[in-house]
């Protein structure tokens, strides 16, 4: 595919979609709580659909009701079929310790991309909690015995996914025991782990952690029926106030600054970044703007990568972007896509393991010596018509 982009100014007024991340949570949340729940606005995308079709095979009863889904949960029940979780991340985890509360055994399949993506440790996990898990190899294939959920004491490492994190939490509630979990630092995308505890005491669920995120105790208690209100998404926003940034005014509507959510992150970054951009009620207006390069953390906001690369390529400087090595675990090599569009633009980058060094804010019209493997770089550079800097302003 080829797409051609010509020089712009962007004005506009957008509505940002709801999570996807809070619209998987509130259905889990739904799905074990004994009753009728109604989630308010959920986002209909692949990953949450994919969420839906598996507590659907495992007894949910979940039907569309004007702008809501009706969630009739707490009913769960050995399905017919295997649980296909397409490409879902989200959902493979989560419905892997779901399946944990069922009376029999769950087969989880997955995508093919999903065989890379990190299980094995959830899997450890659960079996410490007397759950009888396995997964093929390692790869997007597990299998779950369930029923009655013991509950006791595991542990997860820290820096692999918040996911398997929330999967755990998920379930402890629902155990005869309870459940103390502990985490191994370094704990990474902690704000994740944040909208699990947040979904689950706005269905009645208390979890207890450390303020560092590394300790949880949960106790056993019931989900309530809730009617509950997936977010508007700042994973979302984030590219739409970035283009506003870079090339004309864009503000995004349904978005809240007091959002557990991880990208919310991008509002204090351009604002480091000395963004021209102003907040509303519950809007954000971006503006063109100079942008100066900034030293960034993402660990715990790891998504928006791709974006603030982008960004660092138009801003005055030297930008750092470390905390990057989960990205290269997520469906594709993110770190590694990212790298090679910028250099194929003409952007200067170097890059380590867990670290981007992007000079912006020039006009460079090669490569500046970096190696392409097996081709000339300076070939490279001028194959086919090259985007610089200036077209993107």
């Amino acid at each position: 595919m080829r797409a051609l982009i010509s020089r712009s100014t962007l004005l506009g007024r957008a509505e940002a979609p709801s999570s996807k991340s809070y619209t998987l949570r509130g259905l889990v949340c739904a799905a074990l709580a004994n009753g009728q729940s109604e989630i308010e606005r959920p986002l209909y995308a692949d990953d949450t659909e994919a969420g839906r079709d598996v507590l659907r095979k495992i007894g949910a009863v979940i039907t569309e009701k004007g702008s809501s889904w009706m969630v009739n949960g707490g009913h769960l029940r050995q399905p017919d079929t295997e649980l296909y979780c397409r490409n879902s991340a989200g959902t493979l985890r989560f419905m892997t310790a779901v399946c944990s509360l069922v009376p029999g055994i769950c087969h989880l399949t997955a995508g093919l991309s999903l065989s890379r993506r990190p299980i094995l440790p959830l899997i450890t996990a659960l079996r410490k909690l007397g759950v009888n898990s396995y997964s093929e190899r390692g790869a997007a294939l597990v299998s779950v015995e369930g029923g009655k959920l013991q509950g006791g004491s595991t542990y997860l490492p820290g820096d692999v996914s918040s996911q398997l994190v929330s999967a755990i939490l998920f379930i402890a509630p629902l155990s005869e025991q309870g459940i103390e979990l502990e985490l191994t630092p370094p704990v990474e995308s902690k704000p994740y782990i944040s909208m699990t505890i947040d979904c689950m005491k706005q269905f009645g669920v208390k979890v207890e952690h450390t303020p560092d995120f590394i300790n949880y105790k949960v106790k056993p208690q019931l989900y309530r029926p809730a009617k509950y209100r997936a977010e508007g998404d700042w994973s979302s926003a984030a590219y739409l106030l970035s283009l506003g940034v870079v090339a004309g005014e864009v503000e995004v509507s349904n978005l809240s600054r007091s959002s557990h959510q991880a990208d919310r992150q991008i509002w204090i970054l351009l604002n480091r970044m000395e963004a021209d951009i102003h907040a509303g009620h519950n809007s954000v207006r971006a503006r063109r703007s100079a942008l100066k390069a900034i030293k960034a953390d993402l660990s715990d906001c790891i998504d928006l990568m791709p974006t603030m690369a982008v960004l660092a390529a138009t801003a005055k400087g030297v930008t750092e972007l470390t905390g990057i090595s989960r990205a290269r675990l997520k469906e594709s090599n993110r770190v590694g896509a990212v790298v090679e569009g910028l250099v194929r633009m003409g952007i200067p980058v170097r890059e380590e393991m867990d670290a981007m060094f992007i000079t912006g804010g020039g006009r460079s019209p090669y490569c500046h010596g970096l190696q392409h493997p097996g081709r000339n770089c300076r070939q490279h550079c001028h194959r086919g018509r090259r985007m610089r800097l200036q077209d993107l302003s």
